[in-house]
């Protein structure tokens, strides 16, 4: 992708939001995953905790390697938890765990924005690796029809990253008020599941930023070169 006025002014600010958000998700999960919660609970008792809690049955909770890849699969209802977070009694895996809970809950309840973004999925795909370049094709060969397919798609991937915000904040509300219902844990340490949650809910709002300033970018391409 060539570098011009408009990548400087529009993407680049929200690819050093997108790095500071990268670096403050991993600050806050270092931090609070040397935290033990009072009361012993793992990521896995609190997931467990949340499922039942939703009367959630058919949905399997196993670990996974790596650190941050925690995540609920619909497609086949796992709850994959990640090594810091399956085993761990810290406040950072107990809101890892219960926020990727949320995902199931939303899931089970036919949470509209989750169904959307789960359908935009293949498109969005396609969007965002090739709709920037059939749009830099349209300019290349003056072809305006490729231009504005380029813009369709890639405007389907904008969406996915705008429709992710709800999602992703829906789910975190979702596990703060049961672990708070159920006393799970104290207000103080809530506190600190909420920073953890936060840091990473920023990472989903830079994504969104930079998607809807590229597609920006390729629309005033787009104009100025027709002009």
């Amino acid at each position: 992708m060539f570098i011009d006025q408009y990548y400087i002014i529009l993407i680049v600010p929200t690819l050093i939001l997108s790095m500071i958000a990268q670096a403050s998700v991993s600050s806050a999960f270092s931090r609070w995953s040397k935290v033990k919660t009072a009361r012993g609970i793992t990521g896995k008792d609190a997931a467990n905790l949340l499922l039942r809690e939703n009367n959630i049955s058919d949905v399997t909770i196993e670990p996974v390697d790596g650190k941050l890849t925690d995540h609920y699969s619909p497609t086949d209802k796992k709850l994959r938890l990640s090594q810091p977070v399956y085993g761990e009694d810290t406040i950072a895996a107990v809101g890892v765990a219960a926020h990727e809970t949320g995902h199931a809950i939303q899931h089970k309840i036919g949470y509209l924005p989750l169904w959307l973004r789960s359908a935009l999925v293949p498109v969005a795909n396609i969007g965002s690796s090739l709709g920037p370049y059939i749009v830099i094709a349209g300019l290349i060969f003056s072809m305006e029809p490729l231009i504005n397919v380029g813009i369709i798609i890639f405007s389907a991937a904008v969406m996915f990253y705008v429709i992710t915000l709800p999602v992703e904040f829906n789910a975190s509300k979702r596990a703060i008020a049961i672990l708070r219902q159920n006393a799970v844990l104290s207000e103080e340490e809530l506190k600190g599941v909420k920073k953890v949650l936060t840091a990473a809910a920023m990472t989903y709002v830079a994504s969104a930023l930079t998607a809807v300033a590229s597609l920006f970018r390729l629309i005033l391409i787009s104009r100025n070169r027709r002009n």
